[in-house]
Parts: structure tokens; C-alpha cells; sequence
């Protein structure tokens, strides 16, 4: 049974400056739901409720969302306002969230190595913080019971254009279902003509402890950075892992452009803006009226 959950989300936003010169990128709202509440939210429903985040410099707002603001409540109790009042209380009280600080920014795999003195001796999530998917089943319980059958690390994958390999992790290896596949190589951003699959890394995960050591090992690989997928390499010499084709939609928001597509899909699936919204999008991408120009 997977009990923790890791949550790295001390990078810096850079791509999102200025509105992220204050503020962390997961707290930017999709519409008005920050994209670390969306993440911790999958952990919830798949039955996780120990959650470490592994911040950094400037994400203390992180906490304070998750935590508890008395003098707000009691506004909002005297406007009457239950809907609102009960939506606090549910954040306040949705896990028992823990945080630890990377004072450097050394990658993706030292913000996972933050996390041995919690994690302990036990297999644990990870969700990456800027990654949100839409899915039925919550991603990340479709990993737990595939772990619970095989007992070995799972990374979720999903199919991207061969064009776009160079933007992800990319995994290799033999079939074993329509969904799974044991993993033969991995390889960090690879150029088209040297990716074994198109099959990327996807943002979630199921580590064994055996990642700890792995890591300690690990050299920094690209942007000089120790890369989690270099250490899975390392640990993929001992032991086996899976991919696992994830039942779902990705929505990486780690920039501007996909960003903004999932708000508006978001927006579109909640009843009191899918109406108005789809009128507004149809009204300013319609064809042009006469004598009028765009641009």
C-alpha cells in the first residue's frame, strides 16, 4: 500500500515572469483553483494523505494556502457565505502536508533526495507540481494497483508526436500489455534520431527506497542538474521497472501557451462559464465582419 506522496515544487517559474517574480508557478490559478491544489487533490483521491512538498525560496505561499486564516473564515461566515466557507475548510483539511526546503535548485533528482527522511524504507508517489491530468481514475491510483501487482517501480508514459521527443524523458523496452511495458532504456530529452519510443515520462511516479542510493550516485547530467531519470538508469542495472500508459489527459503547465488552453478547457466544463464562454470564443474567432481587420 502507497502511503506518501512527494510533491517537488522548488523550481523557479522563470518561463512565467514576471507574474512568477512573487509568487510560485503552482499557485497560478486555473480559473480559481491554484495547480498544486489540482495535484494534491489526486493524491487525496487515490488514497494518500501524507504528502511531503519539497519548496524552495519564495514558496510560502504554498503553505499558507493549505493553511488555516482564521480572520478570513470569520468574514466569510458573516456574509453568509457557506459555498465559499465550506471550499476553505475542505483545503485547510484535505492532508496532512508536509514541507521541506531545496536550497538549491540542483534538479529534479536532488528535489526527490530531500524526501529519504520521510519517505523512510517505504515505495512513495511523486506527482510533479506543474502537472495536472484530467482522468477518471486518478492517475496515480492507476499506478498503485498496477505496483501492487508487480511490486516494482512504475513511471507513467504517454504517446507524443516523434517531433517532440527532445522535450521529455523517453522510455524503451518490451511490451507486456497494451498499457504496460518493461522498461530496456531510458533517455533524458534525446534528439528524434536517437529516442528508443515515443513514449515520455509523464510527471508521476511509484520509487522504491532503492531511489535514495541510486541518486546519491547520480552525477548532474543536463542543465547541470542531477536528473531523476539519469538515477532510474542507474537503478534500472538492479532492478525492473514499468512504463505505464496513463488513462487520461496531461496538461503540462509549465508554460504559457498550455497554460492558457487549460483554463479554457477547464472553463469549459464548468457549467456557469461553458455557455458564455463558448459564445465569447465563437464571437472573436468567427469569420471577420466586412471592413473590419484583425491585426
Amino acid at each position: 500500500m502507497i502511503k506518501k506522496a512527494v510533491i517537488p515544487a522548488a523550481g523557479m517559474g522563470t518561463r512565467f515572469l514576471p507574474a512568477t517574480k512573487a509568487q510560485p508557478k503552482e499557485m497560478l490559478p486555473i480559473i480559481d483553483t491554484p495547480v498544486i491544489q489540482y495535484v494534491i487533490q489526486e493524491c487525496v483521491d487515490s488514497g494518500i494523505e501524507d504528502i511531503l512538498i519539497i519548496s524552495g525560496k519564495g514558496k510560502r505561499s504554498i503553505e499558507d494556502h493549505f493553511d488555516r486564516n482564521f480572520e478570513l473564515e470569520a468574514m466569510i461566515i458573516k456574509k453568509e457565505d457557506e459555498e465559499i466557507y465550506t471550499q476553505l475548510r475542505h483545503i485547510e483539511n484535505m492532508a496532512n502536508i508536509h514541507y521541506i526546503r531545496q536550497k538549491e535548485l540542483n534538479g529534479l533528482g536532488d528535489a526527490i533526495y530531500h524526501a529519504r527522511y520521510h519517505c523512510g524504507n517505504e515505495p512513495f508517489a511523486v506527482l510533479l507540481g506543474d502537472t495536472i491530468i484530467d482522468s477518471v481514475i486518478p492517475v496515480t491510483q492507476q499506478l498503485i494497483d498496477t505496483f501492487e501487482q508487480y511490486k516494482q517501480t512504475i513511471i507513467a508514459v504517454e504517446t507524443v508526436p516523434p517531433e517532440k521527443v527532445f522535450r521529455y524523458g523517453i522510455v524503451g523496452g518490451e511490451t507486456i500489455s497494451n498499457k504496460l511495458l518493461q522498461i530496456g532504456e531510458m533517455v533524458e530529452k534525446p534528439e528524434i534520431n536517437k529516442a528508443p519510443s515515443n513514449l515520455a515520462i509523464a510527471g508521476r511516479y511509484i520509487l522504491t527506497p532503492e531511489i535514495f542510493p541510486a541518486l546519491e550516485k547520480t552525477q548532474k547530467g543536463k542543465g547541470n542538474e542531477i536528473q531523476l531519470t539519469d538515477a532510474l538508469r542507474l537503478l534500472l542495472k538492479k532492478e525492473n521497472m514499468i512504463a505505464q500508459t496513463i488513462e487520461g489527459k496531461r496538461h503540462d503547465i509549465g508554460n504559457k501557451l498550455d497554460f492558457l488552453k487549460t483554463t479554457i478547457e477547464f472553463a469549459l466544463k464548468r457549467k456557469e462559464f461553458s455557455e458564455p464562454l463558448m459564445h465569447f470564443l465563437k464571437e472573436i474567432t468567427g469569420p471577420s465582419k466586412p471592413g473590419s481587420s484583425i491585426g
